[in-house]
C-alpha cells in the first residue's frame, strides 16, 4: 500500500496487535503516575492517540506528568519492560510523531505548563514543556520582549512541541528557529537519565551542542522537561505591505531581490495563483485584476529607522510584473492586508476538508522554478495543488487536494507526492522545513540524508535510547 493510500486507510487506526501490559507493570505505572495521573480505559485513552496528520492509534495507557522526576521514573519503567513511550503536547503536529502506532504509553505534558522565570536583564525565560506558545508571548510582552518562534498554531501548540519539531513560523526569516532561540534544556534520555544541556548565557562553547541536537529530534532522543529560552526585545515600530504580482515568477524575483538587500523583513509570506483563487471564492478580497501571486511583507526595527527600512524593502519589491504595492497606514489597514493570508486556512478547510499537506524547503532563488514545476505536475496528474508559505526562507506548504474515497485519485496523489519530493531534492531543497518527519516522511528520509550521516544518526539514537522505547519507528527509516 502506498504512503498516500495508507494515510486514508480505514479509520486511520494504525495500531498493531499489541501484547497486554502485565499486572506488575500496571501496578508500577500507577505508582509512578500518582493519584489522578493515569488513564487506562480505552475510551479515556482514545483522545490522546491522534495528531493533526489525521492518523490515530489507541495507546494502552496515558500518563500525565507533573514533575521531572516522574518523567524519569516512567522512562526507566518503560525501558525495563520494553514498552513504547510516546511524548505528547496538545496534538497540533502534522506528521504522526505523537501517534502511538505501536501502542504502549502516551506521556502527556499538558500539566507541566508553568512559566518558571522571566529575566529581562538576561533576556531569557525558563519554562516547562506544556506552556502554550501564546501564553509565553503574552508573559514576555508584558516586560517588553517576545520569543521569536511563532507557528500558525501558536494559540494551541506547546513550547515542548515547538522544540521537538524545531517549528518556527513567519518570523524565522529574520529571527531564526527554536534552535537559534534556545539557550539550554533539561531532559530525560531514553535510558531514564536526567541531563542538563546548554548555558544560561548567549555565549558558551564547552562540550558538544546537545541542546541543538535534541531540538528537532521529535522525542526520539530525550524528553524535554524544561527549556531556557532566549528572548528578544519587542521592536519599536513595524510596517506592513502587500505586494501583488501578475505571476509567481515576478513574485519569486521580488523575493530574491528583497532577501539580497541589507534590510531583512520580519515576515515574508507568499500565496500562488491557486491559493488566491481559493481565497477569493471563499471571502471577498480587494485584489487587483489578474493577480497571480501575492507577498505579505513586514518590516520592524527602531522607530528612527523604520521609514528607511520600509522604503528599502518596498523598492526591492518593485519589479517587472508588480500590479500593486500597498502600505498599511493603521492597525485596521494592517488587519485588512493580512485578511488575504488569514483567510486561506479557513478556505482550505471549507473547500477541501481532506487534503495532503506537506511542508518543504527550496533555495529562495529557485522558488519560482519550483512553483512552475508544481503547476505542470498538477496538470499532468490531475491533482489540484495549492501553495503558500514562508517565502523569505523558501519554506513552502504544498497542499494536494484529494477525495480520499476515490481510490484512483488517491493513487495519483501518491505518485504526485513522490514526484514533489524528488523535485525538491533535485532543486537542492529539504523534505521538511518545520513540520518534522514523524511517520509521514520517514520512508523518504533516506533520499535526502547521506548514508554515513544516517548511520551516525542511528548510532546517536541508540546511545540516547538503548532499548529503543522513545517513539519507536518515528523520524528515521529502519537501519540497513
Amino acid at each position: 500500500m502506498s504512503r498516500a493510500s495508507s494515510k486514508w486507510s480505514s479509520s486511520l487506526n494504525t495500531t498493531r496487535q499489541l501484547p497486554k501490559l502485565s499486572k506488575g507493570f500496571l501496578s508500577s505505572l500507577k505508582k509512578v503516575a500518582g493519584k489522578g495521573g493515569l488513564l487506562t480505559d480505552p475510551g479515556d485513552c482514545w483522545p490522546y492517540g491522534y495528531d493533526n496528520s489525521r492518523r490515530q492509534a489507541l495507546p494502552q495507557a496515558v500518563v500525565f506528568a507533573s514533575r521531572e522526576e516522574q518523567v524519569g521514573g516512567l522512562v526507566r519503567l518503560c525501558t525495563d519492560a520494553g514498552v513504547p513511550l510516546t511524548a505528547r503536547g496538545l496534538g497540533t503536529g502534522t506528521t504522526g510523531a505523537t501517534v502511538p502506532d505501536r501502542g504502549g504509553i502516551v506521556l502527556s505534558f499538558e500539566r507541566m505548563d508553568r512559566i518558571l522565570r522571566i529575566a529581562p536583564e538576561d533576556r531569557l525565560a525558563v519554562v516547562q514543556p506544556g506552556v502554550i506558545n501564546a501564553s509565553l508571548q503574552r508573559a514576555a510582552e508584558s516586560v517588553g520582549f517576545f520569543w521569536p518562534p511563532d507557528p500558525t498554531s501558536a494559540a494551541t501548540c506547546t513550547i515542548g512541541g515547538n522544540l521537538a519539531y524545531n517549528s518556527a513560523g513567519p518570523r524565522a526569516v529574520k529571527y531564526g528557529t527554536p534552535r537559534d532561540n534556545t539557550l539550554g534544556l533539561r531532559a530525560v534520555s531514553g535510558a531514564g537519565d536526567i541531563l542538563k544541556t546548554g548555558v544560561q548565557t548567549t555565549k558558551g562553547v564547552v562540550g558538544y551542542d546537545l541542546t541543538r541536537l535534541i531540538i528537532g529530534s521529535e522525542g526520539t532522543l530525550a524528553l524535554i522537561t524544561e527549556a531556557t529560552l532566549k528572548l528578544t526585545p519587542l521592536p519599536e515600530a513595524k510596517r506592513t505591505l502587500r505586494a501583488t504580482y501578475a505571476d509567481i515568477h515576478a513574485a519569486a524575483q521580488a523575493v530574491s531581490a528583497i532577501m539580497a538587500q541589507p534590510v531583512t523583513p520580519c515576515a515574508l509570506e507568499f500565496m500562488d495563483s491557486s491559493a488566491i483563487d481559493m481565497v477569493s471564492s471563499y471571502a471577498g478580497l480587494d485584489l487587483p485584476e489578474g493577480a497571480g501571486a501575492l507577498l505579505m511583507i513586514e518590516v520592524d526595527g527602531p522607530a528612527a529607522c523604520i521609514d528607511e527600512a520600509q522604503a528599502a524593502v518596498g523598492e526591492a519589491a518593485r519589479g517587472p510584473g508588480l500590479l500593486e504595492l500597498r502600505l498599511a497606514q493603521s492597525a485596521q489597514e494592517v488587519a485588512a492586508l493580512w485578511k488575504t493570508r488569514k483567510a486561506l486556512s479557513p478556505a482550505l478547510r471549507h473547500i477541501a476538508p481532506k487534503k495532503i499537506n506537506e511542508d518543504v524547503v527550496v533555495p529562495v532563488s529557485r522558488m519560482g522554478e519550483f512553483i512552475d514545476a508544481l503547476e505542470r505536475l498538477s496538470r499532468e496528474t490531475g491533482i489540484r495543488i495549492v501553495n503558500f508559505g514562508h517565502a523569505g526562507n523558501g519554506n513552502i506548504h504544498v497542499n494536494l487536494l484529494i477525495n480520499p474515497d476515490d481510490a484512483e485519485e488517491v493513487a495519483r496523489a501518491a505518485e504526485c507526492l513522490d514526484a514533489v519530493f524528488s523535485l525538491v531534492l533535485r532543486l537542492d531543497g529539504s523534505l521538511s522545513g518545520e513540520h518534522g518527519v514523524g511517520l509521514e516522511k520517514r520512508d523518504f528520509v533516506h533520499r535526502e540524508l547521506d548514508p554515513v550521516a544516517l548511520r551516525l544518526m542511528h548510532e546517536i539514537r541508540s546511545r540516547f535510547d538503548p532499548k529503543g522505547i522513545l517513539s519507536p519507528g518515528k523520524s528515521l527509516p529502519a537501519p540497513d
